[in-house]
């Protein structure tokens, strides 16, 4: 039986609340890989393949380096959320400060440590030597922008988990369209090539930063900021720290998958690198119209766990489940009907187009595969469950690389392919089968 104060706390989940969080969010999230189709658009119209391998390669490592910190982005929102579901509104404030402060001292540790990230990531990943080239101009120029990256990480999560999904879906057209529109200019216009892309998106991170730091500071005006004895209380800096471990080791095991990925399409020749770098982009497209029902789980999960409502919880779990699954049909659909027109549209090699066609099923079936992991992922971190999204990520990461060595040599791309559905589909099945324990375990009473 609920006691008065949790009464206070209760809230209800429909389909009109997911929407209201995964609608703004999708179309946020949307921006990022339709910034990356067109830089691929741009690079690919001037006709070179070691190009847009170097931005294929370029854009990993980066992935590899930054998104290793997209604890600064979800484990705010888990975080925020649960304070925002049990009303603190100072823990609110004082979770933002504490992710700020790691965002900028993990910024600047990575423009100091430039050096080591680029040759560890180039011997890495491989390339031909036009390929390298092409990587390192566009990441000696693109690696300024790290702090205020990790600052928008942080700004972005902290407006979602206080359900202002609008705020941060103004914040990410900014930031991406200011980008595409540099992008554009700086490559056909100026004839700037690598260089353009790498420069646009520096201007836009600084410029969404600023714009970020400024909300924040209006949505707060008029109310005290907590003091730093309470920001930095030791069990609150170790839960962050925990969930934030947790996280970024989740984080590391999937960008290390995709590195893995690019990396083996690069010991097949420059074509293949370049056509799987282009249906990967398609990839992406797909689980970022997913995000945005997994980052409704992640608030709703969150603030259900914060105001300790079960009923909330599940009725979040299977209602972003629900609309997960019937968005990801229609985008394998999608796939599967336009795909042909996309590889055209964002290369104009003849040779890049052919290859990419022949492995546009498994680009296609990658939505459906990956479905589930998306949203236990948005209720995990959501409910701060880290410690088995973490271990079941390192699990199927261990199996994509088992199943790469035994399909890729019967079945040359297509095992590779086929392994990386195997991995997105490992991970989700595992996820929903731990998350009703866990829920009894979080629900149960005091």
């Amino acid at each position: 039986m609920q006691t008065e104060s949790q009464s206070a706390l209760a809230f209800s989940v429909g389909h009109r609340t997911v929407f209201a969080i995964a609608v703004p969010m999708t179309l946020a999230y949307l921006s990022t890989p339709l910034l990356g189709v067109i830089d691929m658009a741009v690079i690919g119209r001037l006709g070179d393949a070691a190009l847009l391998g170097g931005i294929a390669i370029g854009s990993v490592i980066f992935d590899l380096v930054f998104t290793t910190f997209n604890f600064l982005r979800s484990g705010t929102t888990g975080l925020t959320a649960q304070a925002y579901g049990a009303k603190d509104q100072t823990e609110i404030r004082a979770t933002f400060l504490r992710a700020l402060l790691i965002a900028v001292a993990a910024g600047v540790a990575v423009i100091l440590l430039q050096g080591p990230f680029l040759a560890i990531g180039l011997k890495a990943l491989g390339g031909s030597e036009e390929v390298q080239q092409a990587t390192a101009q566009y990441y000696l120029i693109r690696v300024y922008s790290a702090p205020f990256l990790l600052i928008n990480y942080v700004v972005l999560g902290w407006f979602i988990g206080i359900g202002r999904a609008n705020t941060g879906l103004a914040l990410q057209l900014l930031l991406n369209g200011l980008n595409i529109v540099l992008s554009i200019w700086f490559v056909i216009g100026l004839d700037w090539g690598i260089a353009g892309v790498a420069s646009s998106t520096v201007i836009a991170e600084v410029t969404a930063a600023a714009a970020g730091l400024t909300l924040v500071l209006a949505a707060k005006r008029g109310q005290p900021w907590p003091a730093m004895a309470l920001v930095f209380d030791r069990r609150q800096l170790l839960r962050m720290a925990s969930l934030n471990r947790d996280i970024m080791i989740r984080s590391f095991a999937l960008l290390g998958a995709f590195a893995f990925f690019t990396a083996r399409s690069a010991g097949q020749g420059d074509t293949i690198l370049a056509a799987n770098a282009v249906l990967e982009k398609l990839v992406i497209v797909g689980s970022y119209f997913l995000d945005g029902l997994a980052t409704a789980a992640e608030q709703l999960a969150g603030r259900a766990v914060g105001a300790r409502h079960r009923p909330a919880f599940d009725r979040a779990v299977r209602l972003t489940a629900l609309w997960s699954f019937v968005i990801a049909a229609a985008i394998s659909a999608l796939f599967l009907l336009l795909g042909t027109h996309l590889l055209d549209l964002m290369t104009v090699s003849q040779d890049v187009r052919a290859t990419g066609r022949d492995y546009l099923v498994w680009a296609a079936l990658a939505p459906v595969c990956g479905v589930l992991a998306y949203q236990m992922d948005g209720v995990f971190i959501g409910a701060t469950w880290s410690r088995d999204m973490r271990n079941m990520m390192l699990l199927s990461l261990a199996v994509f690389v088992a199943a790469y060595y035994v399909l890729f040599p019967l079945f040359a791309n297509h095992g590779l392919w086929l392994a990386l559905n195997l991995f997105l589909g490992l991970r989700g099945l595992s996820l929903a089968w731990i998350c009703r324990r866990r829920a009894d375990r979080t629900f149960q009473p005091a």
